[in-house]
């Protein structure tokens, strides 16, 4: 599995936790930024991230940024992205096993790195279901094929 990661200024430190949980679980990842602490534009970040999954650069995406919601609203506008907003772990591993989610979206000044940390391992770790769950998520992509 390869990951594309990226974050803002108010994701930064939890992206680089995130990291270290990759290394740990022998993912290979690529780090498309930011890589300090000074003011960004989420976008510039999310779009590349979420571009990469859609395109198969990558198996999966992770974006963190304050609260997550930018980051997952502006991944979810990039064609074949199903991004979900995760601040526990249950939504973790049924984001992964009933919507084959494919980007994770999480917020640093919503949850710590404890809990990023957990939140990233479940999630890398659980596969789709598949079953009556791909039907659904089929019937969910064909919103984009309409538009």
């Amino acid at each position: 599995m390869k990951v594309a990661i990226g974050s803002d200024h108010a994701g930064y430190k939890i992206k680089e936790d995130i990291k270290d949980v990759m290394d740990e679980l022998n993912i290979q990842y690529e780090d498309v930024g930011c890589n300090c602490e000074d003011s960004v534009d989420y976008p510039d970040y999310a779009v590349p991230v979420a571009e990469k999954v859609a395109n198969g650069e990558v198996d999966r995406g992770i974006l963190i940024c304050g609260t997550g919601i930018g980051m997952s609203i502006t991944a979810n506008k990039v064609d074949g992205v199903r991004c979900a907003l995760v601040h526990d772990l249950f939504s973790a591993k049924v984001t992964r096993l009933h919507n084959d989610s494919n980007v994770l979206a999480m917020g640093e000044r919503i949850i710590g790195p404890g809990v990023a940390k957990e939140i990233a391992k479940v999630w890398l770790q659980t596969e789709f279901e598949g079953g009556r769950h791909e039907r659904r998520v089929n019937k969910m992509m064909e919103v984009e094929s309409k538009a």
